[in-house]
């Protein structure tokens, strides 16, 4: 072990305190095996990212969308704090997109046991807490990615946390947006790919397509779907939901600043999580 990674365990190994505050992350994939070993015995967090890699945002952004955030995000936390970034996982269960071209893993049983495979094996190198990173929604790709994290935390014992692209937005999100409603690939979507891969968005944004569906009035979950059926209530023309002509670079930006805070408290906060007793 060169000297340089024999400081850098040694710092690791300190604690939060110190040389270990000021030590970067660093992703899995980019370390040597000794380098991973020490790595993940002693890092407070290890990630494990998800993010559509081939997923439908209309016509006028690319189906990268989604991983694009996630690594975003990713480089974020490797650049602030001294987490372990696993390699992504890019194929998922988004059933709401199943009309349109993808990458979908059509199982959701299928995907957790993909997804709680991958963090087991994080787990038996000495993981000590595992954060599952979902740049989609909390009730779509987020559900099968929360049972594999519960098993994680009965079976192994460590400390799981499963956060979602909803659980970093905020009212101050909200404050940026024009649309009169809005989601999938709307004016927020559509801005931060504009900041991120302007290059691959279409030059010429798309109107407004807030659908033919009412408001819900009542309670309970009730799962969205874009279909391609026009015998369909749920009907899309598009592909998305809301108005991406109003987007602009800078609201992307201002949106990714505010996620980013969000992620970044949840890194720091659970990073301290008391550690489960072991099977």
């Amino acid at each position: 072990m060169s000297k340089t990674v024999a400081g850098l365990v040694a710092a690791i190994l300190a604690g939060w305190g110190g040389a270990w505050a000021q030590t970067p992350g660093a992703y899995l994939g980019e370390l040597s095996w000794p380098e991973a070993e020490a790595r993940l015995r002693a890092a407070p967090l290890v990630i494990l990212p998800f993010g559509a890699g081939a997923k439908e945002h209309g016509p006028h952004l690319p189906m990268n969308a989604d991983q694009k955030v996630m690594e975003y995000l990713c480089r974020q936390a490797v650049d602030s704090l001294p987490v372990l970034v696993a390699p992504p996982i890019l194929h998922g269960w988004f059933p709401a997109f199943r009309d349109y071209p993808g990458t979908e893993v059509s199982d959701p049983e299928v995907f957790s046991q993909y997804v709680l495979e991958v963090a087991r094996s994080l787990v038996e190198h000495g993981a000590q807490r595992i954060v599952f990173l979902n740049t989609g929604i909390r009730n779509a790709t987020g559900l099968p990615i929360a049972i594999a994290a519960r098993e994680i935390r009965v079976t192994t014992g460590t400390p799981a946390l499963v956060i979602s692209w909803d659980d970093l937005e905020t009212p101050e999100i909200d404050a940026l947006q024009e649309q009169m409603v809005g989601g999938h690939a709307g004016e927020i979507e559509t801005s931060i790919n504009l900041f991120l891969q302007p290059e691959l968005v279409s030059d010429d944004l798309p109107p407004a397509d807030y659908g033919e569906g009412r408001a819900k009035d009542y309670p309970g979950y009730q799962p969205g779907l874009f279909s391609r059926d026009r015998d369909d209530p749920a009907y899309s023309e598009t592909g998305y939901f809301g108005d991406p002509s109003l987007a602009s670079a800078e609201k992307g930006e201002s949106a990714l600043a505010i996620l980013t805070r969000q992620w970044l408290a949840a890194l720091r906060g659970f990073s301290t999580a008391p550690l489960g007793a072991q099977p």
